[in-house]
């Protein structure tokens, strides 16, 4: 893991050029589509090698290449690629790695536009998929076929929080030549790093942590560099799903705060799920490495700790207890996305009429809320959840 002085320096030094930029603190912006030469011969030598070279914007631009290089250096990677969105992100790394023929392999609970990619659209262009319980090791080297090309993983996935052995599934790919690829969104490069246990390449909803601030919707791509290029002279530079200057610039920013952010939102969560692991109102706390956690011990080894997502099961009759919950929280607000500085509440009884049909369909409990802690005061956001379970 990082540790302070080398956090700091990433996110307040490293990729900066303050001499370059007459001595401005906060990098500039460079807020244009396209950059001049002065001869034929120096156009042609930066077209030779847009990752690396100022020529046209969608492929490098100087404050999205700060931004990718203090982004490699947090997951431990020597390169990274930003995105316009995390959606945009896992389907460039997914789609440079198959082709027609090929299989992916894929944890059963993903991201919900990450299963979209895999279930939906992959087999339209002959690429075959199978979905496992990332937690059995067995299940997973017992789905891998000759064709298999990448698995795609999630450590932990965004709603019931389930773990994979990143460390044991990189080594059984690596026997088989076969690639991985792990969403890193919950956890963030503090809490955990996934190239470090040797996951090919780690990807993020840069719009949650990495950002911090809600104003901003980003994905970042960390690897080797032969992977990244791979990654940039196919999709990325094929479909275009960057993110322009402006938004890059105001992920620098959101940066500057990461640890101070992560370590807050840290403390907060532990105190909250303290409180909801002892209210007779929830039947379960999903957390990694609490003291209800059946994967504790992975937590444990693979994590630094948990972050400040969290799902919990409401002991309610029907979905509408569970609304009267979600509607009576004052300090929560009910929005999809999670990561910035305001807590956030989201329940499966948004996308459900029948709650106990549709678990049936997909495994998830029909009562199941999910929770996002911001940087407001512990006591406020416990205060807020048990005025608002008294409604169940």
């Amino acid at each position: 893991m990082t540790d302070e002085h080398t956090l700091s320096f990433i996110l307040n030094q490293l990729g900066e050029d303050r001499d370059s930029y007459r001595g401005a603190v906060t990098p500039p912006i460079f807020e244009t589509s396209n950059f001049a030469f002065a001869t034929v011969a120096a156009m042609r030598a930066a077209g030779q090698d847009e990752l690396a070279n100022a020529f046209y914007t969608r492929g490098n631009n100087p404050t999205v290449e700060i931004l990718r290089r203090k982004l490699a250096a947090l997951e431990g990677t020597e390169d990274a690629l930003v995105f316009g969105s995390g959606a945009g992100a896992i389907a460039a790394g997914v789609l440079a790695a198959v082709r027609a023929g090929d299989h992916v392999l894929c944890v059963q609970k993903p991201y919900a536009w990450t299963r979209v990619l895999v279930r939906d659209w992959l087999p339209r262009f002959g690429v075959s998929v199978s979905f496992v319980d990332g937690g059995d090791l067995a299940a997973i080297e017992a789905a891998l076929t000759e064709r298999t090309r990448m698995i795609v993983l999630e450590s932990p996935n965004s709603l019931t929080m389930e773990l994979q052995d990143l460390a044991a599934i990189a080594a059984l790919a690596r026997t088989r030549g076969v690639r991985t690829l792990c969403d890193n969104s919950y956890a963030s490069p503090l809490l955990q790093r996934p190239a470090d246990l040797g996951i090919d390449l780690v990807m993020h909803s840069a719009t949650k942590y990495l950002n911090g601030h809600s104003d901003v919707v980003a994905g970042v791509l960390c690897g080797s560099r032969a992977l990244i290029q791979e990654v940039f002279r196919g999709p990325f530079m094929t479909f275009g799903a960057i993110p322009g200057p402006f938004e890059a610039w105001l992920m620098l920013r959101g940066l500057r705060t990461l640890g101070v952010r992560m370590e807050r939102v840290v403390r907060t969560t532990a105190r909250i799920v303290e409180f909801l692991e002892r209210h007779p109102k929830i039947a379960r706390v999903y957390y990694p490495g609490s003291s209800g956690d059946p994967q504790r011990d992975l937590a444990r080894t693979q994590m630094r700790s948990g972050s400040g997502m969290l799902s919990i099961e409401v002991r309610a009759e029907d979905v509408a207890g569970i609304e009267r919950f979600c509607d009576s929280l004052k300090l929560f607000l009910m929005a999809v996305s999670w990561g910035g500085h305001e807590s956030l509440v989201w329940p499966l009884a948004v996308v459900i009429r029948d709650g106990r049909a549709e678990s049936n369909r997909t495994g998830l409990p029909w009562n199941l809320v999910r929770l996002s802690i911001g940087l407001e005061q512990p006591e406020e956001l416990i205060a807020d959840l048990e005025q608002a379970l008294v409604q169940v």
